[in-house]
């Protein structure tokens, strides 16, 4: 059985699982393959040119409005920097933008000392007139704080991480001390505030940039046409099919290896993985676990894996019935073949997710126990609750991620095996974008196919932004506040002694688990694959792609 509905202008088709086209209406109104080749030849590009094979369409170019890892790869990734940032394939900070900061006994007040003679972008839509000053990033931070700020409501003003992070009840105030300090004055202490400042939503933006635009009358264009202190400056972007960047001759850190970058906006994995044995591309993002086996065996490519800091799950909308109903949740969750989804989907590479935080994350609960894959026990508990007749949707990203390489094909399984327990599955597509969009309402139906790869490697960046009660509307699909748990993530926030953090952290893994607002299902490992002649490319372990560092050779 399968019936799929949703936003037809742009959406997989699927047959036997698999992803065959993918179909968009072009500006004239007129039905278009988008898989053609954007005629990458192995020609085209000088060596200096890398070009990269990127799963989808970034949602803009203002890293602190979208919370994709596609628009972070776009954006914070090569055009921003931020005031501290991950040291490469770590989840350990150190300061960027900043060079240094000092931290008050109490933990209340941080202040950083900013790094002189940091340039922004020149472009041909901006010339700066000046260096990155702290004028700068107290207005990155005041325009997602403050209601009055006059780029609070512009692009729509879905500050979605900075509100997941709490950062609206944390930060009492930020500062400028001088041209190149800044004070930000907390409302109470916070573990993992350096780690959350290292974050894509904290990225510094030019308050010159954003003030030209409001002059101008047209300050949605920050989200459009970026400038940013990164090693990559924006050039230009044709909608779902190239964006193109140059390097940023004068980086703080010095000028990147090469001078072009581009990304082929490829979402088809099987024409991605064509152009990357081409030649058309040099770096191949979220392969299929298929085509694994046989790129390792190609001689011109490289085939770099790491365990991912991810999870793939399905999220209820836990404010809808009758899955505002615990029973109700937990029958769904035993009726889902877990193992048939990661040898189907996953193709093994990967493993049965059980809790809301990857085993890599410290404070990982191994004694949680996971739903037991009982169809029978599933029935039984759904007519206990009078639940009868039950029909439901389930909705499919239509992009590969490293978390789900194929979202349509897992909501197939899924489709099965809750019609084996009675339950009718309407399996729902919508083009990116849009699904992003949707999948947030507090009243939409049924559930979604979602997953998370964390930012910075501190538990709370998975349980309070994607389970806690600031997220609902927001990141938490699920809709689900629950005081209990709420109130452990609040506490352990406020301490510094990672041993409590891990006792609190692991009594919020039993609460979820009890209280099943999602079906976990996998935690994948992350495949990026390389053309031999590219060097330094690293997956990090937040599974973004940034090219800072990366060289070619003949």
């Amino acid at each position: 059985m399968r019936a799929y509905r949703g936003n037809r202008k742009h959406y997989g088709l699927i047959e036997s699982g698999e992803v065959k086209m993918t179909l968009a209406l072009n500006k004239a109104g007129l039905l278009s393959l988008c898989l053609i080749s954007l005629a990458f030849g192995t020609q085209v590009h000088a060596q200096d040119t890398l070009v990269f094979c990127s799963a989808g369409s970034p949602d803009g170019f203002d890293p602190a409005l979208h919370t994709s890892g596609t628009t972070f790869d776009a954006s914070s990734r090569q055009i921003y920097n931020k005031l501290v940032e991950f040291d490469r394939d770590t989840t350990v900070t150190s300061p960027a933008l900043a060079q240094s900061y000092s931290i008050s006994d109490d933990g209340l007040e941080y202040t950083f000392r900013l790094r002189p003679g940091v340039k922004f972008h020149a472009t041909d839509y901006f010339t700066p007139t000046r260096d990155l000053n702290a004028n700068d990033v107290v207005f990155s931070f005041e325009r997602q704080r403050l209601p009055d700020n006059p780029y609070h409501q512009v692009s729509g003003g879905s500050w979605e991480s900075f509100s997941a992070m709490s950062m609206p009840d944390l930060i009492d105030t930020v500062e400028s001390v001088d041209d190149l300090t800044v004070k930000f004055v907390l409302t109470r202490a916070e573990a993992p505030i350096l780690s959350n400042l290292a974050m894509d939503f904290a990225s510094i933006v030019s308050e010159e940039y954003a003030a030209s635009l409001l002059m101008a009358g047209s300050p949605e264009l920050l989200d459009r046409q970026p400038v940013g202190t990164g090693p990559f400056k924006f050039v230009d972007y044709q909608q779902d099919r190239v964006i193109r960047y140059a390097a940023h001759e004068e980086y703080w850190a010095g000028k990147a290896d090469i001078d072009t970058l581009e990304f082929a906006i490829t979402p088809d994995p099987s024409e991605a993985y064509r152009k990357l044995k081409a030649g058309e591309c040099h770096v191949l993002a979220h392969p299929m676990p298929g085509d694994i086996a046989s790129m390792r065996a190609d001689s011109n490519l490289q085939v770099l894996e790491q365990v991912g800091l991810n999870v793939g799950y399905l999220a209820y909308n836990t404010a809808v019935a009758p899955f505002d109903n615990v029973n109700v949740r937990k029958a769904l969750n035993m009726a889902i073949n877990k193992e048939h989804i990661l040898e189907a989907v996953y193709q093994d590479a990967g493993r049965v997710a059980k809790n809301p935080i990857p085993p890599t994350v410290w404070s990982y609960n191994d004694a949680v126990v996971d739903e037991t894959y009982d169809p029978v026990q599933a029935r039984a508990l759904l007519a206990a609750e009078g639940v009868e007749d039950l029909s439901m949707e389930i909705w499919a990203m239509p992009v590969v991620r490293s978390y789900n390489p194929n979202a349509p094909r897992m909501a197939e399984i899924l489709q099965e095996n809750l019609l084996d327990i009675g339950v009718d599955v309407d399996i729902v597509l919508h083009e990116w974008g849009e699904y992003l969009r949707l999948s947030k309402e507090l009243d939409r139906a049924g559930a979604v196919l979602y997953g998370w790869t964390g930012d910075n490697g501190d538990p709370d960046n998975f349980l309070t932004v994607l389970l806690g009660c600031d997220a609902v509307g927001g990141s938490n699909r699920a809709q689900w506040c629950y005081k209990p748990f709420d109130d452990l993530l609040a506490q352990a926030k406020v301490t510094s002694d990672q041993g409590e953090r891990t006792r609190l952290y692991a009594q919020a893994q039993e609460l979820f688990k009890e209280q099943a607002p999602w079906a976990t299902i996998a935690h994948s490992v992350v495949y990026t694959t390389v053309r031999n002649n590219v060097q330094g490319v690293s997956i990090g372990p937040f599974g973004g792609h940034g090219f800072y560092g990366v060289s070619l050779t003949p």
